[in-house]
């Protein structure tokens, strides 16, 4: 069972002036804990979940660019992309480079966008929901193209490439991991069978969350994929401490928490750490990664 961390408050008590050092000590903090990989959310306001639009976001490609310089092991990605903020051969040719720069670390996390206020704000256009997801598949196609030998014409309802030529190709076989986030039962979870390589399901219970994976493992079946070969992860929060006080829990009470997702067969569950800019937030996470280390995921 993999733990990975996910960055989406950037608002923190320093200057900005070494928020670079910050954040990079947090990436650095985070691999030396063992933690098996680093997300940052893809926006361009901060997300109402968490804090006023006018709170600090970094662009996601910079920044874990920035933090593939400064680390060596930990997985790269975004939780998640929307489809809608870059064009897909740029987006892949993004995506494409942060692997090769980084030693084939990165994935490529991707979804159908749902922020429409950051959109109106920066001006991206913002489609209907269908025509967000008919992007997302046809983003997808063009992700399995621009990696693979083929480098000809793409010709779909919303995008048009003359050429699908990407050089250097990734150096992660056979292709860049693609995670599509979201637990939509009629396409998000069909899009993860079909195109992708892993899924991302909000941490709501053992129970919801075990429905969803049933309904990937039929979008699996009714495709011919191999549910098997599909990396399952969640999304959560996470405070360790001694006590378990307040909010927080202990390392035990947290090896239960993931023994619980990993039994319905999650792989990686993907943590958001209150504090995460204080080294100090980390204090117990290795001792946790280790025993969880130990724990099998079902099915694996």
């Amino acid at each position: 069972m993999r733990l990975g961390l996910q960055v989406s408050d950037f608002t923190w008590p320093v200057p900005h002036e070494v928020m670079g050092r910050t954040f990079a000590t947090t990436a650095r903090t985070a691999e030396q804990a063992g933690m098996a990989s680093f997300w940052v959310m893809d926006h361009f306001f901060q997300i109402p979940m968490i804090g006023p639009p006018e709170r600090e976001m970094l662009e996601a490609y910079t920044a874990l660019a920035f933090i593939a310089g400064k680390t060596e092991r930990i997985k790269l990605g975004t939780m998640v992309t929307g489809v809608t903020y870059r064009q897909p051969a740029i987006l892949v040719k993004a995506v494409s480079t942060l692997d090769v720069l980084s030693g084939g670390r990165a994935y490529l996390g991707i979804g159908a966008a749902w922020n429409e206020e950051e959109h109106v704000g920066l001006g991206v256009p913002y489609p209907p929901l269908a025509e967000r997801f008919e992007r997302l598949e046809e983003t997808l196609q063009i992700a399995h193209l621009m990696w693979s030998d083929y480098d000809g014409p793409f010709d779909g309802a919303h995008y048009q490439l003359a050429r699908t030529l990407n050089s250097p190709q990734p150096l992660s076989r056979p292709h860049v991991p693609i995670l599509v986030g979201g637990s939509g039962e009629k396409k998000t979870l069909r899009f993860v069978a079909q195109h992708a390589d892993a899924c991302n399901i909000f941490e709501m219970g053992t129970e919801v969350i075990a429905h969803k994976l049933a309904v990937l493992q039929e979008h699996c079946d009714a495709l011919g994929r191999d549910y098997a070969a599909i990396e399952r992860t969640t999304i959560g929060r996470l405070e360790l401490s001694r006590d378990g006080a307040g909010e927080s829990a202990t390392v035990q009470q947290a090896v239960e928490r993931f023994a619980g997702l990993a039994a319905i067969g999650v792989d990686h569950a993907i943590v958001n750490v209150p504090g995460s800019h204080n080294p100090a937030a980390f204090e117990l996470v290795a001792d946790l990664v280790a025993e969880l280390d130990q724990i099998m995921p079902a099915g694996r």
